[in-house]
């Protein structure tokens, strides 16, 4: 499922990343413990979490996440697009619930990462 997709299904903001969107993602994961994030191998994987800070974007960097999902109408700081422009992530922002957004997201096909 292309990154456009997956914005498209959840009536997210493209933050970050606007010229990634045709990139492919394969699995999902939600979490707000980056802990758990960080045992992950997984390649094309979107990150769907609620906790929007610093932190994230470098566990992400630190995962190889290509995108970011902020759920809750959490908002992206300048300091994060910042770090995840530098390192090619394309960050959304939704509106939806974790659940919501996850329950979308294996819906429309994506899969778990397990």
């Amino acid at each position: 499922m292309e990154i456009k997709k997956i914005a498209e299904i959840l009536d997210a903001r493209i933050v970050c990343g606007e010229d990634l969107i045709d990139k492919e993602i394969h699995c999902g994961f939600a979490s707000d413990l980056m802990s758990d994030v960080l045992t992950l191998d997984s390649e094309g994987l979107v990150l769907v979490t609620g906790l929007a800070n610093l932190q994230t974007i470098r566990t992400a960097e630190m995962a190889d996440i290509t995108c970011v999902v902020f759920v809750r109408d959490k908002t992206v700081t300048p300091e994060m697009r910042k770090i995840a422009g530098e390192n090619n992530m394309v960050l959304l922002e939704c509106r939806y619930s974790m659940f919501r957004t996850i329950g979308k997201l294996y819906e429309a096909g994506l899969a778990p990462v397990y």
